[in-house]
């Protein structure tokens, strides 16, 4: 099977998994006492004709079922409705899906090119000093709420004020060079893309780790030792290829993790992301808004399990697709 027959099959098999997560997120949201419009309703910057509109569109005066299928139609047109704050979901999102995106890939690329390393100088030297300061760490770093590790971070920030909070770039960004534009939004997302990082570093550290030992351990390898390859032939080509395969498997679920784990460090810090927008919206009830977010989570994680997939591919010429 080619890629691309590949890459159609899983978009086709993701489908009704968006369709089952909107189904149950619709009705549990509807189903719950709150009104939909009663924000908007709330909002004296909103006209009586918005809220009659927002009321037409959703179809509230009809079942809940019709409810359902009239919302469908206009998702998958790109009308997701009205914010409690009278903008268009839409545009809400765009404003923040890139600031998210580009948080994600830096904290996965760091995440990667650290733990890894990490891993395999623990595996290769087990039980050393290095070995069990690297089991001491990680555990500590899984066991601190991220939350509560940004909140220490802010109070350092605040303190000495040497890195910027709030938004991704500073008010004076359009009158600065090229380098200093690129420097700017890197100063801003330094303190969160630390805070889900070290969080994320220490549990891939820990799994590669444990990877490698097991694979070292196998009789393939000690094959490999004892027809007189190179130590690190045998490491590089034997051992950490097949050691690194699970945690390929999982990149697509930590892609769409990030989405929901970055909430909190995002509020904290003030950063203009989709997760501190769903969490704002989840406050505030703003029912368009949630239902957009959860529907986007959903093809964050299919679009991140094919992506791990092809991944997989990639590192295991074994796999078939």
């Amino acid at each position: 099977m080619s890629i691309y027959k590949f890459i159609f099959k899983r978009i086709l098999q993701g489908i009704p998994i968006i369709i089952i997560v909107s189904l149950i997120s619709f009705f549990l949201i509807r189903l719950s006492p709150v009104d939909p419009l009663a924000e908007l309703k709330m909002n004296p910057s909103i006209s009586k004709q918005t809220i009659e509109a927002e009321k037409v569109r959703l179809g509230l005066d009809k079942p809940i079922i019709v409810q359902y299928f009239i919302w469908g139609k206009n998702f998958i047109k790109g009308n997701m409705g009205t914010c409690v704050s009278g903008e268009s979901v839409s545009s809400k999102i765009k404003e923040r899906a890139f600031n998210t995106i580009l948080l994600s890939l830096n904290v996965i690329f760091w995440t990667w090119l650290i733990g890894i390393p990490l891993g395999v100088i623990a595996a290769l030297n087990f039980r050393s000093t290095f070995d069990r300061l690297l089991t001491v760490l990680s555990s500590a770093g899984m066991a601190i709420p991220s939350f509560f590790f940004a909140i220490l971070l802010l109070i350092f920030a605040q303190k000495t004020g040497w890195f910027p909070i709030g938004g991704l770039t500073c008010p004076n960004f359009s009158q600065m060079s090229t380098i200093n534009k690129i420097f700017d939004i890197f100063h801003h997302l330094f303190l969160p893309t630390l805070v889900l990082t070290t969080i994320s570093l220490a549990g891939l550290a820990r799994q590669m780790r444990s990877n490698l030992l097991d694979v070292l351990d196998s009789d393939y390898v000690k094959f490999a030792k004892a027809k007189g390859l190179s130590p690190n032939k045998v490491i590089i080509k034997h051992a950490l290829r097949n050691a690194i395969n699970p945690l390929v498997t999982l990149l697509g679920f930590e892609f769409a993790a990030l989405l929901s784990g970055a909430a909190l460090t995002e509020y904290v810090f003030q950063y203009p992301g989709l997760g501190r927008l769903i969490l704002e919206a989840v406050m505030k009830s703003d029912i368009n808004l949630v239902m957009a977010s959860l529907v986007i989570g959903s093809f964050m994680l299919i679009a991140g399990n094919i992506l791990s997939d092809i991944l997989l591919k990639i590192t295991d010429p074994r796999v078939r697709l």
